[in-house]
């Protein structure tokens, strides 16, 4: 991964928590800086991955593992889609 420095402030409370020699924490804080605009749909999951030098998968297990959904969809969304799904089976 290419790196660029940038200077963050952050409230003094946060600092002790920002250890950048633990590699796993400073992996999680750029994907979490990134999340927003994959939320958003700006970049795509692999985008982000080529960002953060790691492969799509390990990123969504990385968010996965902090509670951060991959497919984002609402349950009246899955209702709708198993609906049409069981209709378009019995059409069959």
């Amino acid at each position: 991964m290419d790196t660029t420095t940038v200077q963050l402030t952050v409230p003094k409370g946060l600092a002790p928590y920002l250890d950048e020699t633990e590699q796993t924490r400073t992996r999680k804080m750029f994907a979490m800086m990134l999340y927003p605009y994959i939320e958003d749909m700006t970049i795509s999951h692999g985008r982000a991955a080529e960002i953060l030098g790691m492969n799509k998968i390990d990123l969504i297990d990385l968010y996965c593992g902090m509670g951060l959904p991959y497919i984002h969809q609402s349950a009246a969304d899955l209702e709708e889609e198993l609906a049409a799904f069981h209709q378009a089976r019995r059409e069959k």
